[in-house]
């Protein structure tokens, strides 16, 4: 049984334009009054000598915390800076950049709340294909082991496969790819994982349903060469050799070097009479052509 590994770490720091452009004030951040900020989101109106702070410094204090793996305290600079500075251009920028910092910290809920609100108030900024990869990966990381519930993949799929439809051209659209075919194959093991234990108790309609899921639906992913060999037990399981005999040539026809093959070969030699019709050693020829 394949899982997926995480993908955390593997292009989170692609941070979105606004948030690199900020990034040379960081070192006038002193300057700011931000070394007065102590973590707290009271600190910032209960102090008697507070000074309230620009949102060029607390977004720029966010972006210092992420960078200092604080995301704790990176969401509260952002939020900071649309509850005190609400119509500024800053505001839009710090809704994203908080959900980020939710994700970073693995609080999905919260990140994909903030997320789907920065998608539907702002269409049209210039990080939206970011904010959709983003909610595609709050889904993607949250995928289960192929032998729990599965929709959550079918749920990341779909959201990976919109950054794909939306933004075909950038580099978000690229990994989503790469993520939505280990999805693929991750829900073809779920796939494969129920089909063995139908067939392991001998409930054989319930499980060749499961196998041809496999084999019709994800094609591409490598849990097909075993699907069709499953076929193959179970059809000769159920007396039907023809059936088997079918199965087991397209297994030799798409996979002839897989060591499914050479399993399906060898049920089909010991327990199988060639069918009427069938050219003599067809299997033994097409094996022999392979090894």
């Amino acid at each position: 049984m394949r899982t997926i590994p995480p993908a955390r770490r593997n292009i989170h720091w692609a941070l979105p334009i606004g948030a690199l452009l900020l990034l040379p004030l960081l070192g006038g951040c002193e300057t700011l009054g931000i070394s007065q900020w102590n973590g707290s989101s009271s600190a910032l109106t209960a102090r008697p000598n507070y000074v309230e702070q620009t949102p060029e410094a607390l977004y720029a204090a966010g972006i210092e915390a992420l960078r200092a793996e604080r995301p704790a305290q990176a969401v509260e600079l952002f939020d900071a800076v649309e509850r005190e500075h609400p119509y500024s251009t800053w505001a839009t920028s710090a809704r994203l950049m908080s959900a980020y910092a939710e994700y970073s910290r693995n609080r999905y809920t919260e990140a994909l709340g903030g997320l789907d609100r920065f998608i539907q108030l702002h269409p049209a900024h210039r990080d939206i294909a970011y904010a959709y990869y983003l909610r595609g990966l709050c889904y993607y990381e949250q995928i289960n082991d192929a032998e729990r519930d599965q929709s959550g993949t079918a749920t990341a799929v779909t959201a990976l496969q919109d950054v794909v439809n939306r933004f075909p051209n950038t580099t978000y659209a690229r990994d989503a790819r790469l993520k939505i075919d280990l999805a693929r194959d991750h829900l073809a093991g779920a796939e494969m994982t129920v089909g063995r234990f139908y067939q392991a108790r001998r409930l054989y309609a319930a499980a060749i349903g499961r196998f041809r899921v496999v084999v019709d639906n994800y094609q591409t992913t490598n849990h097909v060469p075993e699907a069709l060999h499953r076929l193959t037990e179970i059809y000769l399981a159920m007396g039907l050799p023809d059936e088997a005999r079918k199965t087991a040539s397209v297994l030799g026809h798409n996979y002839p070097g897989s060591p499914w093959y050479q399993d399906s070969y060898a049920l089909l030699v010991a327990g199988a009479p060639p069918a009427p019709g069938d050219q003599p050693g067809f299997f033994r020829r097409v094996v022999d052509s392979v090894f």
